[in-house]
């Protein structure tokens, strides 16, 4: 089976496919599962998924076993408390970027970036929309607008990494129509507090924001993994 031609790798597109399988929890924490399973599945060679598998593995998704394939890592949850508390950084520092001109990057702050958000956020309570799924990925589009309007394309790169990493846990984050709700109010409080060029109000009511979905993630348990699975 020859590998194709172009920009992406056929291991990229394995690599993209058993991610996405892990994330919508078609393969859950504890799945076992072998390399011939995935090249079948996939149609596929080995080489491919071997290459994609031990890039997971290094990202620490998946571990090898012992004469006995492969296996989905359990949720690590100190690892995720570490991550929340970078991503509570990165995000409080964009917010005081954004409204403090003075602390610039080399960059300019993209404000047609915050007018879309406040397009999409800032709207009647009959407009907002009630798909989880759709407010998950809005909501995940939300933070990494913010991060990248501020102007430091490092700082946007190391959040777009920490979002990746974190988007498995944050998808049980929304769940509930209360949760979906919060997040309407909450993104609007703090636009509008960037909107009024009101740094110290905008990093408090995102470090809150954040703070609230770290306490919903610590509520997490492994029958909510699986239950999310029989829903997927």
């Amino acid at each position: 089976m020859s590998e194709p031609v172009g920009h992406r790798s056929r291991a990229d597109e394995v690599y993209e496919q058993l991610k996405q399988d892990i994330a919508e929890f078609k393969l859950v924490p504890g799945d076992r599962f072998t390399e011939n399973s995935v090249t079948e599945r996939l149609d596929v060679s080995r080489t491919p998924v071997r290459q994609a598998l031990v890039r997971l593995q290094q990202e620490g998704y998946v571990e090898v076993l012992f004469r006995s394939g492969w296996r989905v890592l359990p949720f690590d949850f100190a690892k995720f408390e570490q991550l929340y508390d970078l991503r509570m950084v990165l995000e409080t520092t964009a917010a005081h970027r954004l409204c403090d001109e003075g602390l610039r990057s080399p960059n300019p702050v993209d404000h047609a970036l915050v007018d879309e958000l406040m397009a999409l956020w800032l709207v009647p309570v009959a407009q907002r929309s009630s798909d989880t799924l759709q407010v998950s990925q809005w909501d995940e589009a939300f933070h990494c607008a913010l991060v990248a309007a501020a102007g430091n394309p490092e700082m946007a790169r190391v959040h777009r990494d920490v979002t990746d990493r974190i988007r498995i846990i944050r998808r049980l984050d929304f769940t509930k129509q209360a949760r979906i709700d919060a997040t309407y109010e909450e993104h609007g409080k703090i636009l509008s507090a960037i909107r009024a060029k009101r740094g110290d109000q905008a990093a408090m009511l995102l470090r809150a924001h954040i703070e609230t979905s770290q306490a919903e993630v610590r509520k997490i348990t492994l029958h909510q993994v699986h239950m999310a699975r029989q829903g997927s």
